[in-house]
Protein backbone atom coordinates (compact mmCIF):
# COMPACT_ATOMS: atom_id res chain seq x y z
CA UNK A 1 0.00 0.00 0.00
CA UNK A 2 2.88 2.37 0.84
CA UNK A 3 4.41 1.64 -2.55
CA UNK A 4 1.16 2.65 -4.26
CA UNK A 5 1.00 5.94 -2.27
CA UNK A 6 4.57 6.85 -3.21
CA UNK A 7 3.98 5.95 -6.86
CA UNK A 8 0.83 8.12 -6.96
CA UNK A 9 2.61 10.99 -5.22
CA UNK A 10 5.55 10.73 -7.67
CA UNK A 11 3.19 10.73 -10.63
CA UNK A 12 1.24 13.76 -9.34
CA UNK A 13 4.44 15.67 -8.61
CA UNK A 14 5.84 14.85 -12.06
CA UNK A 15 2.63 16.00 -13.78
CA UNK A 16 2.60 19.26 -11.80
CA UNK A 17 6.21 20.01 -12.75
CA UNK A 18 5.53 19.22 -16.41
CA UNK A 19 2.45 21.49 -16.45
CA UNK A 20 4.41 24.32 -14.84
CA UNK A 21 7.24 24.00 -17.36
CA UNK A 22 4.80 23.84 -20.28
CA UNK A 23 2.86 26.89 -19.16
CA UNK A 24 6.07 28.86 -18.60
CA UNK A 25 7.31 28.07 -22.11
CA UNK A 26 4.01 29.09 -23.77
CA UNK A 27 3.50 32.31 -21.84
CA UNK A 28 2.65 35.28 -24.05
CA UNK A 29 4.64 38.43 -23.32
CA UNK A 30 2.65 41.47 -22.24
CA UNK A 31 1.98 43.98 -25.03
CA UNK A 32 4.25 47.00 -25.08
CA UNK A 33 2.66 50.35 -24.35
CA UNK A 34 2.52 52.67 -27.38
CA UNK A 35 5.51 54.93 -27.91
CA UNK A 36 4.34 58.45 -26.95
CA UNK A 37 6.51 59.91 -29.71
CA UNK A 38 4.61 58.00 -32.42
CA UNK A 39 1.16 57.53 -30.87
CA UNK A 40 -1.77 59.30 -32.53
CA UNK A 41 -3.11 62.22 -30.55
CA UNK A 42 -6.40 64.11 -30.44
CA UNK A 43 -6.61 67.89 -30.76
CA UNK A 44 -9.91 69.41 -29.60
CA UNK A 45 -11.22 72.71 -30.98
CA UNK A 46 -14.14 74.65 -29.45
CA UNK A 47 -15.97 77.97 -29.89
CA UNK A 48 -12.99 79.76 -28.33
CA UNK A 49 -10.57 78.48 -30.99
CA UNK A 50 -11.89 80.69 -33.81
CA UNK A 51 -8.93 81.85 -35.90
CA UNK A 52 -6.54 79.28 -34.42
CA UNK A 53 -4.07 77.20 -36.44
CA UNK A 54 -3.19 73.74 -35.16
CA UNK A 55 -0.43 71.40 -36.30
CA UNK A 56 -1.15 67.67 -36.45
CA UNK A 57 0.43 64.60 -38.03
CA UNK A 58 -1.07 61.87 -40.22
CA UNK A 59 -3.11 59.56 -38.00
CA UNK A 60 -3.98 62.30 -35.48
CA UNK A 61 -7.61 63.22 -34.79
CA UNK A 62 -9.09 66.72 -34.80
CA UNK A 63 -12.28 66.84 -32.69
CA UNK A 64 -14.29 70.04 -33.30
CA UNK A 65 -17.04 70.78 -30.74
CA UNK A 66 -19.03 73.97 -31.26
CA UNK A 67 -21.73 74.75 -28.72
CA UNK A 68 -24.99 76.53 -29.56
CA UNK A 69 -26.40 79.20 -27.28
CA UNK A 70 -29.97 79.56 -26.01
CA UNK A 71 -31.04 82.83 -24.40
CA UNK A 72 -34.15 85.02 -24.09
CA UNK A 73 -36.30 83.15 -26.60
CA UNK A 74 -33.65 82.65 -29.27
CA UNK A 75 -31.20 79.89 -30.05
CA UNK A 76 -27.90 80.50 -31.82
CA UNK A 77 -27.32 77.34 -33.87
CA UNK A 78 -24.21 76.20 -35.73
CA UNK A 79 -24.23 74.97 -39.31
CA UNK A 80 -22.62 71.65 -40.08
CA UNK A 81 -18.85 72.00 -40.27
CA UNK A 82 -17.31 72.41 -43.72
CA UNK A 83 -13.86 71.00 -44.48
CA UNK A 84 -11.84 72.48 -47.36
CA UNK A 85 -9.53 69.47 -47.74
CA UNK A 86 -11.58 66.30 -47.18
CA UNK A 87 -8.83 64.28 -48.92
CA UNK A 88 -6.48 65.29 -46.04
CA UNK A 89 -8.98 65.51 -43.15
CA UNK A 90 -11.33 62.51 -43.38
CA UNK A 91 -14.58 62.94 -41.47
CA UNK A 92 -15.18 59.93 -39.22
CA UNK A 93 -18.05 61.31 -37.14
CA UNK A 94 -20.09 64.28 -36.09
CA UNK A 95 -23.13 66.30 -37.12
CA UNK A 96 -25.49 68.88 -35.62
CA UNK A 97 -27.99 68.72 -32.76
CA UNK A 98 -31.43 70.34 -32.33
CA UNK A 99 -29.90 72.41 -29.49
CA UNK A 100 -27.59 74.16 -31.95
CA UNK A 101 -24.34 72.25 -31.38
CA UNK A 102 -22.08 71.08 -34.21
CA UNK A 103 -19.36 68.47 -34.08
CA UNK A 104 -16.88 66.97 -36.50
CA UNK A 105 -14.38 64.23 -35.78
CA UNK A 106 -11.66 64.32 -38.43
CA UNK A 107 -8.67 62.03 -38.98
CA UNK A 108 -5.59 63.44 -40.69
CA UNK A 109 -4.79 61.10 -43.59
CA UNK A 110 -2.23 63.07 -45.58
CA UNK A 111 0.13 66.03 -45.44
CA UNK A 112 -0.93 69.56 -46.34
CA UNK A 113 -3.31 72.29 -45.17
CA UNK A 114 -7.05 72.39 -44.60
CA UNK A 115 -9.58 74.76 -43.08
CA UNK A 116 -12.62 73.91 -40.99
CA UNK A 117 -15.48 76.42 -40.94
CA UNK A 118 -19.01 76.89 -39.62
CA UNK A 119 -21.59 79.66 -39.32
CA UNK A 120 -23.76 80.40 -36.27
CA UNK A 121 -27.12 82.07 -36.84
CA UNK A 122 -30.19 82.89 -34.78
CA UNK A 123 -33.42 80.88 -34.65
CA UNK A 124 -36.28 82.63 -32.81
CA UNK A 125 -38.87 80.92 -30.64
CA UNK A 126 -42.51 81.88 -31.36
CA UNK A 127 -43.13 85.48 -30.26
CA UNK A 128 -39.43 86.42 -30.33
CA UNK A 129 -37.30 88.21 -32.89
CA UNK A 130 -33.76 87.42 -34.06
CA UNK A 131 -31.09 89.68 -35.40
CA UNK A 132 -29.89 88.89 -38.90
CA UNK A 133 -26.30 88.74 -37.72
CA UNK A 134 -24.24 85.63 -38.34
CA UNK A 135 -21.07 84.54 -36.58
CA UNK A 136 -18.35 82.90 -38.67
CA UNK A 137 -15.99 80.38 -37.11
CA UNK A 138 -12.84 79.07 -38.78
CA UNK A 139 -9.74 77.10 -37.80
CA UNK A 140 -6.76 76.05 -39.89
CA UNK A 141 -5.09 72.66 -39.74
CA UNK A 142 -1.53 72.06 -40.92
CA UNK A 143 -0.75 68.38 -41.34
CA UNK A 144 3.01 67.69 -41.29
Amino acid sequence: MKTMKYATLSLALGLAMTATAASASTAVPAPRPPDPATAARTVTLTNHDDGRTVVVHPGDVVDVRLTGLREKGVTWVWSDLAITAPHLLRRVGGGTTPGGDARAVLRAVGRGHGDIAAVRHCVAAPGHVCSHAVVNWKAAVDIR
